[in-house]
């Protein structure tokens, strides 16, 4: 049994099928059969059922795919655990929000990386809810997301990073005008209702009561706020201090009342297989954060 045969495992049972997986893992369709068929000779137990178009997990494979990331979360914190008490190293694959990376994120990674120079970091950028299910499948260390809206994935932990008020932009030529005139009678540029910040602000419309005309539906805070500033319609975003004191050409004014603020939050598994590593990342994070 190798290393490699149980990434591959992992792999299989997270794309559903062979040949996603060789994709995913870098290996030919037959050398991914190989590896399943030793695990199957070693554990003397039919891994997945091939009567179907596509494989499925059998009892004894999930068992198998389970110990698999144990063990292979297991491999990868040796080089957290055996460094000196202050040196740390090892690879932390982590993922992260597309506002995170457009502000904090990149001085917290060069503060990390000089103080933990033998530490190699991979990044990915996504939406929250795609980054949770990637941290949950073991794709992903960690992850930089807004804090967990349901529905979202179990067995996750998190470490709140920093707070973000959620706020109305609408175009200066609008300034004056009530909350409730701007959201229910201008064209409204929605945050994209797959992401985190996006259900909450869908939620507390609801909880308001106010029906928005919909015009745009965006995944990018940065495309949403230049919708805006071109006249295009209103919006609800998060924003941080240093946002707002870049935005002092349109109109804005807090959303929700009490205002809503959003969490940013650093995603871990329960296990916490990296914890030294993550835990250096949340203080880079939390010493650069911006005020809310």
């Amino acid at each position: 049994m190798s290393l490699r045969a149980l990434h591959t495992l992992i792999a299989i049972a997270q794309y559903g099928s062979f040949v996603r997986a060789a994709e995913a893992v870098h290996l030919t369709q037959s050398a991914v059969s190989l590896h399943i068929k030793s695990l199957e000779e070693t554990f003397n137990a039919t891994l997945f059922d091939r009567s179907r178009r596509l494989p499925v997990l059998t009892e004894a494979g999930h068992v198998a795919v389970e110990r698999a990331r144990e063990i292979v979360a297991l491999y990868d914190g040796i080089a957290a655990e055996i460094g000196g008490d202050n040196e740390l190293r090892g690879r932390l694959k982590i993922g992260a929000i597309h506002t995170a990376l457009a502000s904090t994120l990149p001085a917290a990674l060069a503060a990390l990386s000089a103080e933990h120079p033998h530490v190699r970091i991979n990044v990915a950028s996504g939406m929250s809810a795609e980054l949770a299910v990637r941290v949950e499948a073991g794709e992903l260390d960690v992850a930089i997301t807004t804090e967990p809206v349901r529905p979202h994935p179990y067995g996750l932990v998190s470490t709140t990073l920093y707070e973000e008020g959620f706020w109305i932009i609408a175009p200066g030529s609008l300034a004056g005008q009530d909350f409730r005139q701007l959201l229910q009678q201008q064209p409204f540029i929605r945050f994209d209702r797959r992401a985190w910040a996006g259900r909450t602000i869908e939620q507390e419309l609801r909880r308001m009561r106010l029906r928005v005309l919909t015009s745009m539906e965006l995944d990018s805070q940065e495309a949403i706020i230049q919708m805006v500033s071109s006249g295009l319609g209103v919006a609800v975003i998060p924003l941080s201090s240093h946002n707002l004191a870049q935005l002092g050409h349109l109109d804005i004014q807090p959303f929700g009342s009490p205002q809503k603020i959003r969490r940013v939050v650093l995603l871990e598994r329960e296990d916490r297989p990296l914890a030294r590593l993550a835990a250096a990342l949340a203080q880079a994070v939390q010493r650069h954060a911006p005020a809310r």
